[in-house]
């Protein structure tokens, strides 16, 4: 059990005694404004003792245990698990008084306070400092105690010795004139050592220390899942901790920022049991080394999550990878933003590092995934269940298969909608790609199909944005091409709709604004004398109208099939008709609003009638919200089917012909911002939580 105590700092640091900071803790951090409230508190202090000596100030608790190396005929060694900052500060303070004592009023001063309060005289160097912070402050508080030239230095110890000495000096030279004894730095020193009163929490040996630290991050100093892990890893190591911190920590550490840190030690775990979430992170990895049997095991962990970090390092930053195909496919999946697939990656370079896989099979294997997260952009599936597969592929692919293979095959199988061929060719003539997933994801798919082209002209996605060639909104021009090829009963609005934000349709420039609803003759030229391969093709075409939009979409049909490979001969089936996208954009139509068969439709990839009547045969929620595109009721439907009641009782207005008010209209890209709304957006996300 812990035992605790009211002490003073004087009774604290006399006798053989350090305190270690222990290289898992923080390093010094306290700013000029901490320092100034504590220096205020001391002064006060002082004051206070003139009248009356026995006069304390509570600055708070110092928790320490007993170094696991303690040998009682040597120096008492504690280490400090909580109040490292105010020790550190305190005895920072102690120097500058020494040092200002010892020049303005006698040298004895040095060999004093040296000997009663700062260090341990007559023992070997690594036991002389009473106090040894932890390992990145050391070289600054040495000059500190030893008052060498580098004593006050631009880091965060040498400002604050710097500060006390600057408040010493203007103490002593400056004073009240209305009172008759200002405070001195003998009365400092006193206030210091003697009044300002701490509660000393020391474990037991038989404690746990890292659960009392655990405790203590619980209750205010909220440390990281990274903070806590390296915590436990190195209160495991009491003889080899200085020795494997240098040569596999600050590696590490310098290698990835704490963040970063954090997500390796999940990682670690995902590719254990891809269910953990990353809030568990510290727990499931203690649980896991706890049961480590050494401190050459615990070691051994240490270096392995070094090699870690540093595969990692390429993940993040794909620029350091030397194989240029490898570097190429990390590029890409970095810049499509999902980054549940960081284990699996990891796990490929894991795997390459070990010699278990080439940079061509794990290139491949990165492909694949590539081509399934691409595939299902093209026809427009939600990312829904994304998460989930791509954090299970680690654990749930074939391992007896070469890695590649083994990527490609769990891709293929169950209900994962990895597009196949037939589907890309199908959705990219239908589906509205612009309106599907996020929008750099968009831009991607279009540069990497430009960049398949092999274009001269550098394509930067900072300076390029999308173009519908046939425009958003149409002019007369544009009416009149469309005109042209109506099918019987079909609408100017439904085939518009049908057909503008289709791939076919879409392009890069890098002047969408001029561009704009221009008449194609204005676009072509403009288009002609652009450096990217896809402007030009469409500038070969006399006109730009249905014909074309589709002839381009089978154009690049063939291109994203062969640039992006699907899953496996069989896993081939027939495309489906995404009637469940239909129900989960049916179901956020907020009431007191309508949409259409067209956009419901467009929004799918299928016909208007299709939708109508797939509308009366399956059960399907808010379908009374659905109108023809002039906010009629669908003829096929019956007087008892009439919607407008229970439309107008929500709030929809009707004309004196029956028509619902346009202004409430949801129409397509909102459908799609609606069914984005209410899609899984953990894919976004370092993992579930």
């Amino acid at each position: 059990m812990v035992a605790a105590q009211e002490t003073s700092l004087r009774k604290l640091l006399e006798g053989a005694k350090q305190y270690q900071v222990p290289l898992y803790q923080r390093t010094y951090s306290w700013e000029q404004s901490q320092l100034k409230r504590l220096w205020q508190d001391v002064v006060q202090l002082a004051e206070d003792m003139r009248d009356d000596a026995s006069t304390t100030h509570f600055i708070g608790s110092l928790v320490l245990a007993p170094s696991p190396v303690n040998n009682p005929a040597a120096v008492q060694t504690y280490l400090v698990v909580d109040g490292q900052q105010r020790l550190t500060t305190l005895t920072l303070l102690l120097c500058a008084v020494r040092d200002h004592r010892a020049a303005h009023e006698h040298p004895m001063h040095r060999d004093r306070i040296d000997e009663k309060y700062l260090t341990n005289k007559w023992e070997a160097d690594a036991q002389r400092a009473k106090l040894v912070p932890t390992q990145d402050d050391r070289a600054s508080y040495r000059a500190c105690l030893d008052a060498t030239a580098a004593a006050g230095g631009t880091d965060r110890v040498g400002a604050a010795y710097r500060f006390f000495l600057t408040q010493l000096t203007t103490l002593a030279t400056t004073g009240d004139d209305d009172q008759a004894a200002p405070v001195t730095v003998e009365d400092v020193e006193n206030a210091v050592l003697g009044g300002l009163a701490v509660v000393s929490v020391t474990a037991q040996p038989s404690d746990n220390v890292h659960r009392i630290f655990e405790s203590l991050n619980n209750t205010g100093l909220k440390l990281s899942q990274a903070d806590l892990l390296r915590n436990y890893l190195f209160m495991q190591l009491p003889t080899r901790g200085e020795s494997v911190y240098h040569s596999q920590w600050v590696p590490l550490q310098q290698t990835l920022t704490n963040a970063e840190l954090e997500s390796l030690f999940w990682i670690d775990l995902v590719h254990r049991d891809s269910r953990v979430k990353q809030t568990s992170t510290y727990d499931g990895q203690q649980k896991r080394l706890e049961k480590l049997p050494d401190e050459a095991a615990i070691e051994a962990e240490v270096a392995r999550f070094a090699r870690l970090g540093v595969l990692l390092r390429t993940v993040l930053h794909p620029e350091t990878e030397a194989d240029p195909t490898v570097r190429t496919r990390l590029e890409h999946l970095k810049a499509w933003g999902t980054t549940t697939v960081t284990p699996l990656l990891l796990h490929l370079l894991e795997r390459r590092a070990e010699g278990n896989a080439t940079s061509t099979q794990i290139a491949a294997a990165m492909l694949y995934v590539e081509s399934y997260l691409v595939r299902r952009q093209i026809i427009g599936r939600p990312s829904a269940g994304l998460n989930r597969t791509l954090l299970d592929v680690v654990t749930d692919m074939d391992k007896t298969l070469p890695v590649d293979e083994a990527v490609r095959t769990y891709l293929s199988k169950g209900r994962k909608h990895f597009a196949t061929d037939q589907a890309v060719r199908a959705a990219v003539l239908s589906i509205p790609f612009y309106l599907n997933g996020r929008w750099n994801q968009r831009g991607n798919v279009l540069r990497w199909l430009e960049e398949s082209y092999a274009s001269k002209e550098p394509v930067s996605m900072d300076q390029l944005t999308i173009e519908h060639v046939l425009p958003q909104t149409l002019n007369d021009d544009w009416r009149a091409i469309l005109e042209q090829e109506l099918n019987d009963g079909e609408t100017v609005e439904q085939l518009h709709t049908s057909l503008v934000h289709t791939l076919g349709n879409l392009t890069l420039t890098g002047y969408n604004s001029s561009l704009s609803n221009h008449d194609f003759a204005s676009k072509r030229q403009q288009l002609a004398t652009s450096g990217l391969h896809m402007n030009q093709r469409i500038a070969q075409q006399d006109i730009w109208g249905p014909t074309q939009i589709r002839a381009r979409a089978a154009e690049l049909a063939d291109r994203i099939i062969g640039l992006w490979p699907g899953p496996l001969e069989a896993a081939e089936a027939p495309a489906a008709t995404a009637w469940g996208l239909l129900v989960t954009a049916l179901a956020a139509l907020p009431a007191g609003r309508w949409t259409t068969y067209g956009d419901l439709a467009a929004l799918i990839g299928t016909y208007p009638t299709s939708v109508g009547h797939y509308l009366t045969s399956a059960p399907v929620s808010n379908v009374h919200r659905v109108l023809q595109a002039d906010g009629t009721v669908w003829e096929a439907a019956t007087a008892a089917d009439d919607p407008r009641p229970l439309l107008a009782a929500e709030g929809v207005r009707f004309d004196d012909a029956g028509r619902a008010d346009q202004d409430q209209r949801v129409h397509l890209d909102d459908l799609a911002a609606l069914v984005a709304a209410t899609g899984d957006a953990s894919d976004e996300a370092d993992g579930p939580s």
